[in-house]
This record gives C-alpha cells, sequence and structure tokens, in this order.
C-alpha cells in the first residue's frame, strides 16, 4: 500500500463555500488534489474507497444545508460526474489483467483508456475556467479612457450638411416613434388545413372520365402539398372499393396507372371516412 498522503486544501470560508475534502487510509485534502493525484498515476485508483468519499459527500451537503448556505446545483453535479467516472475506472482496473487474446479484452482496455481521458480533460476544462475567471476579475478592475478628439484629428471630419428640410425631419421622427406591432409567433407552418377525401374524389372521378385512365404521378401533379398527394391515394383507395377504377402496375416499384372502369353518368359518392381527409 503506497504511504499517506496528507495534504490540508485552503481554510473553508463558511460550510457551502470551502473545498470539499476527503479523509481516507491513504489520502487527506481536497477531492480536486485526489483527482491529480489519480491523473498522475501517483495514487493507484484500486486503494481509493469511493464508497467512503461519497458517504463523506453525502454528509457535507447535508451540514452545509443545515448553515443556510447550501452548495449550489453545479457543484453537485460536477462532484457526481467526477465521481461516476472514477467508479467506473475503478472498475475497469479490477477486471482481471493479462495478454491481449480477442476483440472483448481489447475493448476493455480501451474503455479504461477512455475513462482516463475523460478525467484528463475534466482538468483540462476546470484549469481554463480558472484562467477565465482570474481574467475577468482583472479586466473588472478596468475601465476605458474617456477623452475628446485631438485638435489636429478633430480639423479633419468634414462639416455637417442637412440635405434635408423639417418636414423630412418630421417624418422620419413620427416614424421612429411610431408604436411597433406586438410580436407575434406565425403558427403558419405547423398548422395543416384540411382536406376532404370527398372533394379529392370528385375531382379525379372527373378527370379519369374524361381521360379514361392517367399515371398516378399524372393525378397528383398539380397537388399544392403532400397531404393533398396523401388525400388523393386515400381517395382513389375509396374508389377502388366502389369498384369504379382499377390499378395496373408492370412491375414492383414500376409506374401506378389507374384506369376508369365506372359508368359515365353513374353517381359516386365518397364518404369522408377519414376525418375531413386527415390521414392522421
Amino acid at each position: 500500500m503506497p504511504p499517506e498522503v496528507v495534504l490540508a486544501g485552503p481554510a473553508p470560508t463558511g460550510p457551502g463555500r470551502g473545498p470539499f475534502e476527503v479523509h481516507l487510509d491513504n489520502f487527506t485534502g481536497p477531492f480536486d488534489l485526489l483527482l491529480g493525484l489519480i491523473t498522475k498515476h501517483k495514487l493507484d485508483i484500486t486503494e481509493v474507497a469511493l464508497a467512503q468519499i461519497t458517504d463523506e459527500f453525502i454528509a457535507a451537503v447535508r451540514a452545509a444545508e443545515a448553515g443556510d448556505e447550501p452548495w449550489e446545483l453545479g457543484r453537485i453535479s460536477e462532484f457526481l460526474v467526477v465521481a461516476a467516472t472514477l467508479l467506473d475506472l475503478k472498475a475497469a482496473r479490477l477486471l482481471p489483467a493479462g495478454d491481449v487474446e480477442d476483440a472483448e479484452d481489447l475493448e476493455a482496455l480501451e474503455a479504461r483508456d477512455l475513462l482516463f481521458a475523460r478525467l484528463l480533460q475534466y482538468r483540462a476544462y476546470k484549469e481554463v475556467a480558472a484562467g477565465l475567471a482570474e481574467r475577468l476579475a482583472q479586466q473588472a478592475r478596468s475601465v476605458p479612457r474617456s477623452v475628446g478628439l485631438e485638435p489636429h484629428l478633430a480639423a479633419l471630419l468634414p462639416e455637417l450638411v442637412l440635405a434635408i428640410g423639417p418636414t423630412e425631419l418630421a417624418l422620419l421622427a413620427a416614424r421612429a416613434l411610431a408604436p411597433r406591432a406586438a410580436p407575434r409567433v406565425d403558427l403558419g407552418h405547423v398548422y395543416a388545413p384540411a382536406v376532404s377525401v370527398r372533394e379529392q374524389a370528385a375531382v379525379l372521378v372527373d378527370r379519369l372520365r374524361r381521360t379514361g385512365g392517367a399515371s398516378f404521378r399524372t393525378l397528383v401533379a398539380d397537388a399544392e402539398s403532400p397531404l393533398v398527394v396523401v388525400v388523393r391515394f386515400l381517395a382513389l383507395l375509396e374508389l377502388f372499393r366502389e369498384a369504379v377504377v382499377a390499378f395496373d402496375q408492370a412491375g414492383p416499384l414500376s409506374e401506378l396507372t389507374v384506369r376508369w372502369t365506372g359508368g359515365d353518368d353513374s353517381e359516386i359518392d365518397v364518404m369522408d371516412d377519414y376525418g375531413q381527409g386527415d390521414p392522421g
């Protein structure tokens, strides 16, 4: 077993502000330092009692809530992500080690390396975040210099020449000060107007009686939307059920031809069984 590592973190400034520290048999100190030792291979993950760390974390969270300074949700989520990664890494390390003989052993090693890379990525993001916070704190103490234009540069400015009169200025002011219309969300793209199966069937009956037959592609060539195409297909099924049309197809996925087999003067009544032609 490696020697005990004892490194105390900075003194906490409150129950919910100080760094979370763990107290194990082989390590005592901040949780971030434990993660750093694991990523640098100075501490074996199999020697870390993750259950004890979890118990101490839950106790620290409850103590912070009792002290009226609860931890932020982001801080708790950060611990859960790291703890879950450490748990997966420890499980991968505890698997039997040996020569790689098949693809399953290779996948297990790749998964372990992926978990370790995830820890390194987490550490890198945390260091970058700390650097950005430091830069923001420094820039917060800076103020822009407020000075006028130097005389020799001000002399280079062209003279202002107004090409409009009071009337045009009044129109521009009225347009700028006019109350704007309240913002409105257009729902036209999510509303599908109803299409009647009965009406589309009447259109198909009129065309087929005049031509005697046509391909399905021709019958839907003037459809305004995909919904009209679907409704006309449903209308053809209704006409087929009434035995007034027949379908011809030379082969699979070939052109579908619709032939008129009904009379010229017979009355065709197709009911809207699909709720005003809505296929849904």
